[in-house]
C-alpha cells in the first residue's frame, strides 16, 4: 500500500478523522484552535504522506519548510532547487540548518516515484510545461499565477505569453481555501491564489454574494512588504533603494487585477471591474488592503460587518474585529490569519474595509499547506496553528 492510500485509510475509514463527514462537524474542527509541538523525523508517522517543494530556495518554499516541520503526517522526501542543486537547505537558509531534509536537486534530476503531493513554488510562466509533466497520481499545489486564471486568453494579455497547459487549466480549482473548501477536497490541481488577491477576496466576495455592496467604484490600495517580490536579487529592491519610502508599482496593469475581478464577477453573477494600486512598503514581510466601496441601497455599515462576522464565524483563520480598531500586520506576522474591519466612510454611502495578513503565509505557503490538507482529507489547521510573532 502506498503512503498516501495508507494515510487516506487512517483519516477516512480508521477513525482518527473523518474526511468532514458532515458539516457540523468539520466547522467545530476548523474553529478549535489545535497545538502541534515541533515533529521530528524520528516523532514522524511510518505512514506520512511524502512531500516535494519545487523551488524550495525561495521565500514561500523556506516558510512551507517551517510549517511541515511542525507537521504529523507529512514528510519532506525532495526539494528542487536548479541553482542551487547539490546545496544542503541549511546553507541556502541558515536558519534550517537542524532540520534533517534531503539535499536540493535540479527539477529534471528529480525522482517523483515516491512522493505523493507537491508545492510548485516555482516562477509564472516556468510552472505549466512542469507540471505537465508530472505523474498524474500527484496532488498538486501551485504556487504562481500559472493555473488562476480560468480563461486562457486573458493569462496570454496578462502574463505576455500563451499558457502551455490548456488542458490541464480545465481541472484547476482556484484555491482560496475558505470560499471554495468543498472544490478543494476533490481537486488534483490547485491554483493557490496572489497574496493581493487574498486580501482583498476575503472581505469582499462574502459581500457580493449577499449583495450587499455595488459592483462599481471600487478602490483598492494594497501594501504589501518587499519579500513579496521573491528571493531574486533585483536592483529595485536593494535595501538603499527600498528603505525610508514607500512607492506605488503596477499601476492600472499589475498582474493580479485580472485574479481579483475574475472572482468578484463570479460572486457577483456580473462583470466586476476594480481601481486598484499596488504599493512596495519598506518591511520584510506583511501585506495590508485598504479598499473603498459603495454600499447597496439601504444597506449599512453594520450590516457588512454583520454579514463578514456571520460568514467567518466558524472560521480559524480570519477575524473580523467586532470593535473600530484597525488591523495592523504586525498582528498577523508568521501566522495564517486574516483580519478584518470595516468602517463608515466621511462620504455618505460609502465604507472602508481593511483588511491584513502575512504575504508569504496565508497569502502564499500557510494558505498552500491548508489546501493541501483538505485535498488529503486531513483537518485544514494541521501544522498552521502557530501564534503571531509579536514584536
Amino acid at each position: 500500500m502506498s503512503s498516501m492510500a495508507a494515510l487516506s485509510s487512517i483519516f477516512i475509514h480508521g477513525g482518527c478523522f473523518s474526511r468532514f463527514q458532515d458539516e457540523s462537524k468539520s466547522l467545530k474542527m476548523r474553529k478549535m484552535a489545535t497545538r502541534f509541538s515541533v515533529v521530528s523525523s524520528a516523532q514522524k508517522s511510518n505512514k506520512s504522506i511524502k512531500v516535494g517543494i519545487l523551488g524550495a530556495s525561495g521565500y514561500t518554499g523556506a516558510e512551507l519548510i517551517r510549517f511541515l516541520a511542525n507537521h504529523p503526517y507529512f514528510d519532506i522526501s525532495l526539494m528542487t532547487a536548479d541553482r542551487k542543486a547539490g546545496q544542503s537547505i541549511g546553507s541556502v537558509f541558515p536558519h534550517l540548518i537542524t532540520q534533517n531534509l534531503p539535499d536540493l536537486v535540479a527539477v529534471k534530476d528529480a525522482d517523483f516515484s515516491s512522493v505523493d503531493a507537491v508545492f510548485c513554488c516555482l516562477p509564472h510562466g516556468t510552472t505549466q510545461e512542469i507540471i505537465k509533466g508530472l505523474p498524474s497520481s500527484l496532488k498538486i499545489v501551485d504556487l504562481s499565477a500559472d493555473f488562476r486564471l480560468r480563461d486562457i486568453n486573458d493569462y496570454a494579455e496578462w502574463y505576455g505569453q500563451p499558457h502551455k497547459a490548456t488542458e490541464l487549466q480545465k481541472e484547476a480549482v482556484y484555491g482560496l481555501t475558505e470560499i471554495y473548501r468543498n472544490k478543494i477536497q476533490n481537486a488534483r490541481l490547485v491554483a493557490n491564489p496572489g497574496c493581493y488577491p487574498t486580501t482583498v477576496l476575503l472581505p469582499l466576495v462574502p459581500l457580493m454574494k449577499a449583495n450587499l455592496i455595488t459592483y462599481e467604484n471600487i478602490v483598492i490600495v494594497s501594501n504589501s512588504g518587499v519579500s513579496g517580490a521573491g528571493r531574486s536579487a533585483k536592483e529595485a529592491n536593494l535595501y538603499t533603494e527600498i528603505s525610508e519610502g514607500i512607492f506605488s508599482y503596477g499601476i492600472t496593469r499589475h498582474r493580479h487585477v485580472p485574479e481579483i475581478e475574475q472572482e468578484l464577477s463570479n460572486a457577483a453573477n456580473s462583470s466586476v471591474t476594480i481601481s486598484f494600486t499596488p504599493t512596495l512598503m519598506p518591511m520584510s514581510r506583511g501585506m495590508q488592503s485598504t479598499i473603498n466601496i459603495q454600499l447597496a441601497p439601504g444597506v449599512s455599515v453594520q450590516d457588512l460587518k454583520q454579514q463578514l462576522t456571520r460568514f467567518y464565524e466558524n472560521e480559524e483563520f480570519v477575524v473580523v474585529f467586532p470593535d473600530n480598531q484597525s488591523p495592523h500586520t504586525k498582528y498577523v506576522q508568521g501566522s495564517n490569519s486574516c483580519h478584518i474591519n470595516v468602517f463608515p466612510d466621511r462620504i455618505p454611502g460609502r465604507a472602508i474595509i481593511i483588511s491584513v495578513i502575512d504575504n508569504l503565509v496565508k497569502g502564499a505557503s500557510g494558505q498552500a499547506l491548508q489546501n493541501l490538507n483538505l485535498m488529503m482529507g486531513i483537518p485544514e489547521n494541521t501544522g498552521l496553528s502557530c501564534m503571531p510573532l509579536f514584536p
